[in-house]
């Protein structure tokens, strides 16, 4: 099943998606600590 799935979908193209979402989770983090921290001051 490893073998069929990796030939349906390129290595590099796994490895961009993944690092493409972990780039994404850290981005939206830093905005709502933005956020966050921008309410306190008020």
């Amino acid at each position: 099943m490893r073998a069929r799935f990796e030939s349906k979908f390129p290595r590099g193209l796994i490895i961009r998606l993944v690092a493409y979402l972990f780039v994404g989770h850290l981005f939206a983090f830093f905005v709502y600590l933005l956020f966050v921290l921008g309410g306190q001051n008020q």
